[in-house]
């Protein structure tokens, strides 16, 4: 899948700060430790060697050691005050106060006794350190979905028990389905149980919102080692891998949909491949982004997707085939 930019920068944030702390590392350990490949390790790199403070003259830049570089080893040796505590604003801390306190409504059900601590103690000091700006921050973060199915979640994270749950999916197909409840993820607006399937056996993400149904069992439920990636989106391989190319400013695509790959055109375009397991999603997306779309394989799903452009223009009647004014 491909990556979006705002995984990219933290890694690159975070690759600065552990690149600091340990001089001279090779390649594919820092592959290793960020869980990428050498090759992304090295273009990470070469971003941060372009990367600075503002006048970016080669001395406002972050530099590495060349010579240890083409060794294949990574030696930072500038990090033009990146690596320096962070001194925040009365806005800024208390942006994290109301953060951190939403993090807490949202994962207190399903963190261990330790995490639960950590974050106590992070937003109790921070809290303190920011005064009386942070006395007036309320932070309510309300769980999509039906009242009934928040509260049985919530109660089978507690007590670490099974839940049965009726579940629709994207296709709006309904599915009844045993699971052992992990964790609650948010996402943007959306929260998802990421649990454990019995009936597909491995993890899975449920969207909140479309669990219609949700009863706490009484066996207990059973520990389950998940994939640090788990809490992600990732489309079922076995479905149908649809082929977009579209203009530049179309980027907002490959940033905010689960992608397969991107590949950049020399002139600014650029094409990226997706699954698609709801045709109707991919109509929307398509049409909401359909001035910048050049070409859409397989030929069948332009076909389909064109079908239902000519039927909402047959909609409007005689207002299709009227020209709109300048400008509109």
């Amino acid at each position: 899948m491909a990556e979006r930019a705002s995984e990219r920068l933290l890694r690159l944030l975070g690759m600065i700060t552990y690149l600091d702390r340990h001089a001279g590392v090779p390649v594919e350990q820092v592959a290793a430790h960020f869980g990428v490949t050498p090759r992304q390790v090295i273009d990470d790199v070469d971003t941060l060697w372009m990367t600075g403070t503002p006048g970016y003259y080669p001395h406002d830049l972050i530099d590495f050691d060349a010579a240890s570089y083409e060794e294949g080893v990574v030696r930072l040796t500038e990090a033009r005050g990146m690596t320096r505590p962070l001194r925040l604003g009365t806005r800024e801390a208390v942006a994290l106060v109301a953060a951190l306190r939403a993090m807490r409504e949202a994962l207190d059900p399903s963190l261990d006794a330790e995490r639960a601590q950590v974050l106590a103690s992070a937003l109790e000091k921070l809290t303190a350190a920011t005064g009386e700006a942070a006395a007036g921050v309320d932070v309510r973060l309300a769980v999509d979905g039906a009242p009934q199915v928040v509260a049985a979640i919530g109660l089978a994270l507690q007590q670490g028990r099974r839940m049965w749950m009726r579940y629709v999916n994207a296709s709006d197909v309904a599915s009844e389905r045993e699971v052992d409840p992990i964790r609650l993820v948010t996402s943007d607006e959306r929260s998802y149980l990421l649990a454990w399937c019995l009936r597909a056996g491995g993890e899975r993400l449920f969207r909140v919102d479309r669990v219609v149904a949700a009863r706490v069992l009484d066996t207990p439920a059973e520990p389950h080692a998940v994939s640090d990636r788990a809490t992600e989106f990732r489309p079922d391989r076995s479905e149908g891998l649809v082929t977009l190319v579209v203009r530049s400013r179309a980027r907002w695509i490959a940033e905010s949909v689960p992608v397969e790959a991107v590949r950049n055109h020399p002139d600014g375009s650029f094409e990226v491949d997706l699954r698609v397991a709801n045709v109707a999603w991919l109509r929307h997306l398509v049409l909401s982004a359909a001035e910048d779309v050049i070409e859409v394989r397989p030929p069948e799903v332009a076909a389909a997707v064109a079908d239902m452009a000519r039927a909402a223009l047959d909609a409007y009647g005689p207002l299709a085939d009227r020209d709109m004014p300048t400008g509109r």
